[in-house]
């Protein structure tokens, strides 16, 4: 498959980037500033933001599939969650791209209560304003027309841990979860592969 990855230059997006090689895909991975990115390597790298839908269709033109790990935190979260979230479905639909992930946010999703975990008591909340941004984010993914699927850990990441190739599909956020970025890549590429024809949001754990 031919595949974009937007926000290829952070942890999750650069190791979505190996996983995709590793499987023999060919990568364009979409970076602010190329020159900043000489570790992305066996890939074309090419400048995007992924908050204008006509730099968004240019990237994707004539690929396979997109996975957007991008994140900006100079700007405030809802202005950025949101404008990319519209500029990645506006500028899909545009050149005839249906498949779409999205790195998410566990906190936005339902805990063992039912409501997002990030409602749930004891929750720490003072990275609430970027918690809503993603939520926000998602509101727009929810709809638009694209065979997309928003994919979070169930908890957080591990920074140390190394590939296992393996992976759950969680029942529910939980906030002592731990998935390595590795791991996590395994599950977006596997979402990406697989023509599930389906819009949802999921958590993934380790297995």
């Amino acid at each position: 498959m031919n595949i974009v990855v937007f926000g290829a230059g952070g942890r999750a997006g650069k190791q979505a980037v190996v996983e995709a090689r590793r499987r023999g895909h060919r990568v364009t991975a979409v970076v602010r500033d190329p020159a900043g990115h000489s570790d992305l390597t066996d890939v074309r790298v090419v400048a995007g933001d992924v908050t204008d839908g006509t730099s968004v269709a240019d990237a994707a033109a004539g690929h396979d599939a997109v996975i957007s790990a991008a994140v900006d935190l100079s700007v405030s979260p809802h202005e950025f969650f949101t404008a990319s979230a519209r500029a990645l479905t506006t500028g899909l639909v545009k050149v005839g791209v249906r498949r779409l992930a999205v790195v998410g946010l566990a906190s936005i999703m339902p805990g063992a209560s039912g409501a997002p975990l990030m409602d749930e008591p004891g929750y720490p909340n003072e990275y609430r304003a970027f918690y809503l941004g993603h939520a926000a984010g998602l509101a727009v993914l929810q709809e638009c027309d694209l065979d997309w699927a928003y994919v979070a850990p169930a908890g957080d990441f591990d920074h140390a841990g190394t590939r296992t190739g393996r992976y759950r599909i969680a029942d529910h956020a939980d906030p002592a979860s731990r998935i390595t970025y590795a791991d996590f890549a395994v599950a977006l590429l596997d979402e990406i592969e697989v023509p599930r024809h389906r819009r949802a949001a999921v958590s993934i754990r380790e297995a």
